[in-house]
């Protein structure tokens, strides 16, 4: 969740939302935030070393539930690979900690990465490398981890991580497995949510709701900084004859869990 301080009246934070082709199989267009999955190099010892203010052993202190310390660190990665490949954000720095701009006559120069890394010509590690840059994972903080419902057809472990938005850097959909982006503030995301105007996972909706209690970036890394993170896993239910996903706690009298992906 890449998040930016707005100058608009009343203040808050933006933050970045992309939005999912409709042939996706997965909540298909649906507006999410940057992210994908964990890919084995993400975790492999060449990336560790390219990567700024966090090691495997730091990410394992603080996602003890992953399965390995590789795979605590491979989320982080995986985080900021996928932000660079769907909106073309990078963050990353230099020997120096100077986090990379890129509104600079490079800028032509991280577009090619980014098609090459679409095309599988190059990995995030050799870009890293031949730049001199290493991944600055101590911008990122873990943020939420959600577990989809048992009887969702399609199951995912997702974490959620959040960071200010690197200054000097513009969002750029793929145009692949997005259609669009929006910077938004959370409040105002919600709320065209409920007039059936931005769909949404119940996830997205729920980490929204967190995001719009905060006036700004500062504030929310912040609390990002100190928080403990719970494992949540939603419920769907069969309600007035509707599948609906809610939070374990909002299981009504007349719902009806549904345990199995084939459940009706």
């Amino acid at each position: 969740m890449l998040l930016r301080n707005t100058s608009s009246d009343g203040g808050g934070i933006e933050v970045l939302m992309v939005r999912r082709t409709g042939t996706a199989r997965f909540a298909p267009g649906a507006y999410v935030f940057p992210g994908g999955r964990v890919e084995g190099v993400d975790c492999s010892p060449t990336m560790e070393l390219r990567c700024s203010g966090l090691d495997r052993r730091g990410a394992f202190g603080r996602m003890p539930d992953a399965d390995s310390s590789e795979g605590a660190l491979g989320a982080w990665v995986a985080a900021l690979r996928e932000t660079f490949e769907e909106v073309g954000i990078l963050l990353a720095c230099d020997a120096d900690g100077t986090l990379l701009g890129t509104d600079t006559p490079e800028d032509a120069r991280f577009a090619v990465y980014r098609r090459q890394l679409h095309a599988g010509q190059v990995s995030l590690d050799q870009l890293l490398d031949k730049e001199q840059l290493r991944l600055a994972l101590d911008r990122v903080l873990y943020f939420g981890h959600w577990i989809t419902p048992e009887a969702a057809a399609i199951r995912y472990d997702v974490r959620f991580f959040v960071a200010a938005a690197p200054l000097g850097q513009a969002a750029t959909h793929d145009g692949i497995e997005l259609t669009g982006h929006r910077w938004v503030q959370p409040r105002k995301a919600l709320s065209e949510s409920d007039a059936g105007d931005f769909p949404m996972v119940l996830p997205t909706r729920m980490m929204l709701r967190e995001l719009a209690g905060f006036q700004t970036v500062e504030d929310a890394l912040r609390s990002a900084a100190s928080k403990t993170i719970p494992s949540i896993l939603s419920t769907i239910v069969l309600r007035s004859g509707e599948r609906i996903e809610v939070m374990p706690d909002e299981v009504g009298p007349g719902d009806r869990p549904l345990r199995g992906c084939d459940d009706t």
